[in-house]
Order: C-alpha cells, then structure tokens, then sequence
C-alpha cells in the first residue's frame, strides 16, 4: 500500500505536505513511502510493522530526529546510506528487519559506525564506548544499495565496503573485480598490487587461501577507487582512522606473540 496525501494530512491533522512534523503510521501495510520526499519538515515518522524496504525517500528528510522503522522489510543494512546524511537524527528502531541478520552484535556496530549521531537505537541508549568500538568492528557503508534505475531502465550499480566470507567468493566475488582487475587498476593508480611474499611489518601468519587474497585485492581496489573522490577534509578522516586502525592491530599482533 501507498502512503498517500490524503492518508498523511489525515493523520497528521494538517492542511499541507511541507507542514508535516509529526506523523504516526504503525501498523498500516505501507510498502511505498515515497511521498516522504515532499515533507521537509518531518521530525518525527513512525513505520513500525509495516512492509516498507527502501530508506531512499526520508533522506529528503533532512530535520528527521526520530525513525521508528521495527517489523519492515528492510532486507540490507546498505540502506543506511541513505540516512548517513540526516544531520539531525537521534533515535532510530531498526529491530526484527530481515538486515538486523544473525549476528546481533555486528548489527548494531554496523548501525553505529555508520550513524554515530545517534543517541538511542532499537530502544537502547548508545554508549561512547559503543561508538568507539563500531569504529573497529562495525562494517562501513560507503554506496546506496543497486537497484534498477526507473529512468532508463538499466540497474544502477553500486557497491558495500563490507565483511566478506572467503567460503562464498567466486571467480569474480561480491564487487565485481576479477583478480586481474584488481591488480589492473591498483597499477594505473600508482599502488602495488598486494600479494603472499610481499614484505609486512607485521609477524608471519597463514598463507591465505586463493579467495581470500581475491577478496583482499578486491577491497583495497574498492577503497583506492573513492580515496579519489575524497577531498581533504574526507581524507583527513580517513588518515585517522587508518592510523587508529594499525595500531589496534600493532597491539593485537604483540599480544598474540607474548601469548
């Protein structure tokens, strides 16, 4: 079902779209909120069981401070890209979505790196403790999630930045790079490709199956690519937290070797 004007007029008791601050819709089987686009005003919505899956239309919601979307259909935590930009937002209920997955823990890191705005999340208060370990454990959601491009007809391709399981890489995995690929563009962007002998800083470990080495390829290809559509202040954040991120591991790896 579709939330309509007449439906968000009525129910807000207003007399236009752009008015619209408050708006309860528990229970009402939307599917297709898309009309969130035409109220800028919006504070507050509730979509609690309903059966909506895409985020896209409350990112024009740039005043939303409260999101209650528990009991939908929101299958990827992907669509959190489209509330990375809702400077305002404090409190989001995202339980018992089909995206919350099987591991509650990472769920919840996942949600707060990419949200570390947010004060409450599935009705729990967030902790700074919590915001620094989503930093180290959460998965970073760096593109909206693909879907066929109703304009022209053709699927508008993105990609995740995300944890992958070597067991599920294929030929080509998950961002759509061949090994090949990789290292192809690794060299047109002036970094060498990384491989099993090449010297680390750190101890020796496990040589990596073929797969994981695809998938590591892979992900630093992805990275390199939008390292160039950063602009100094982006990658200053980025000098952070890659710095925060080697010594976390420098203490992981000398505390490994005194065990």
């Amino acid at each position: 079902m579709r939330l309509t004007r007449k439906m968000v007029l009525s129910r807000a008791k207003a007399s236009e779209l752009e008015s619209v601050r408050k708006l309860n819709c528990w229970g009402s089987r939307l599917t297709d909120i898309s009309i969130c686009r035409e109220m800028p005003s919006l504070e507050v919505i509730t979509l609690s069981v309903n059966g909506v899956s895409s985020l896209e239309p409350v990112r024009q919601c740039q005043r939303l401070s409260e999101l209650y979307l528990r009991k939908n259909c929101i299958s990827s935590l992907a669509e959190l890209f489209y509330l990375k930009g809702l400077p305002r937002l404090r409190v989001l209920w995202l339980a018992e979505n089909p995206c919350c997955g099987p591991d509650p823990h990472l769920y919840r890191m996942t949600v707060l790196r990419n949200l570390p705005g947010l004060q409450k999340l599935d009705n729990q208060t967030v902790t700074e403790e919590e915001l620094s370990r989503a930093l180290m454990e959460g998965d970073e959601i760096t593109a909206a999630p693909a879907r066929e491009d109703t304009e022209n007809g053709s699927p508008r391709m993105s990609f995740t930045l995300r944890s992958m399981d070597p067991s599920t890489e294929t030929e080509q995995d998950s961002l759509g790079f061949s090994t090949a690929e990789a290292s192809s563009v690794q060299e047109h962007l002036g970094v060498r490709p990384t491989s099993q002998d090449q010297p680390s800083s750190f101890p020796p470990r496990e040589p990596e199956s073929t797969s994981s080495l695809k998938s590591r390829n892979n992900v630093l290809t992805a990275v390199l690519l939008l390292l160039r559509e950063l602009d100094a202040e982006g990658l200053e954040v980025i000098h952070q937290t890659v710095g925060s991120r080697l010594q976390a591991l420098h203490r992981r790896e000398l505390q490994e070797d005194m065990e």
